[in-house]
């Protein structure tokens, strides 16, 4: 992901890769090399480059466990981050950086890069505009994932990793918060990973929204999208998303009868700026205007505790209330 954001910040016009910092001796001159780029420092103390450059802001990079320390440090030396997700190893880590960025006055921005897609944004609009109340919303992501390497020894792999999209998408879609959650983990007896790959989970959403997800990373074949399969159901209707094509829905035209006669509607995606390239642009536009983009962290900590409370309600077996968290 470091490589990808470097290209990323290379071919965007208004970025200039001014430093690149890698805990490991020779990797971001190797990195830079590679995607032949120049930055003016190359090494691996964050707070020296800072200090030398004076950057408009920092991208961080690192893996979940140096979130914090990465972002704390910028963020007090008073230099606005745009970072992976998840925000940190747990909430109480999250909560710091947040604290970070309220103190320095500064943005914080988790790059919740699976917003930046005109699809999803076509599913949100199709909902908002034709659906009336949402009652209910699913989601379902199936994929047979053989990784190796770290993931294959991870407890809570699948809410861990990978659940924060799905999760965070979900709450993009809806426009509703979660309130609580039932979340049962699981590992089938054929995974290949060694914790729970596999989960179901019922989150009670504000204004009474109930959201399933249903997800297993060890499940062979007819996997779903990587963006998961999506119903909706409100009071004028339905409307689905297979995380492939365009969305579609089925409104209520004239109710009567043991079913209401329905119409279908679609909407067509538009063009977007994708994955990071968005994340990067709406971070960019954010600095300039002073506009509170998607990802910030004040609003992302809630789709992080909805990761973070999943897990809890499955290690206790009940209920949890997020309020518990948040």
């Amino acid at each position: 992901m470091g490589k990808a954001w470097g290209r990323n910040l290379r071919d965007n016009q208004e970025a200039v890769l001014a430093g690149w910092i890698d805990m490991r001796p020779g990797a971001a001159e190797e990195a830079a090399k590679e995607l032949d780029v120049t930055p003016e420092y190359l090494g691996t103390d964050l707070e020296a480059a800072i200090r030398a450059l004076s950057p408009d802001f920092v991208v961080d990079v690192t893996s979940p466990s140096g979130h914090k320390e990465v972002t704390t440090t910028a963020l007090g030396l008073g230099v606005p981050v745009i970072g992976e997700k998840p925000m940190a190893v747990d909430l109480d880590e999250a909560k710091e950086m947040v604290r970070a960025s309220e103190a320095a006055g500064k943005l914080y921005m988790v790059s919740q890069s699976r917003r930046y897609d005109g699809r999803i944004q076509a599913y949100r609009k199709l909902i908002e505009e034709n659906l009336g109340a949402l009652g209910i919303l699913n989601s379902d992501f199936y994929v047979g994932a053989h990784f190796g390497g770290f993931r294959d020894e991870m407890a809570s792999v699948l809410l861990v990793d990978m659940a924060i999209h799905t999760f965070d998408a979900a709450r993009y879609i809806s426009q509703a918060d979660p309130v609580s959650v039932y979340a049962d983990e699981f590992n089938p007896g054929w995974s290949w990973y060694k914790g729970a790959a596999s989960a179901t989970c019922l989150f009670e959403m504000t204004g009474g929204l109930r959201y399933t997800y249903r997800g297993s990373w060890c499940a062979e074949g007819l996997h779903t999208s990587w963006e998961s399969d999506w119903r909706a159901a409100g009071a004028n209707g339905t409307a689905l998303w297979d995380g492939h094509g365009d969305p579609k829905a089925q409104i209520v035209k004239e109710s009567g009868g043991f079913h209401s006669t329905c119409t279908d509607l679609s909407e067509a995606s538009p063009t977007v700026k994708s994955g990071i390239e968005g994340s990067l642009e709406e971070f960019l536009h954010a600095l300039k205007t002073g506009a509170t983009p998607n990802g910030e962290c004040h609003d992302n900590i809630k789709s992080f505790a909805m990761v973070c409370a999943a897990v809890e309600s499955s290690r206790r077996a009940e209920r949890v209330l997020l309020s518990e968290f948040l």
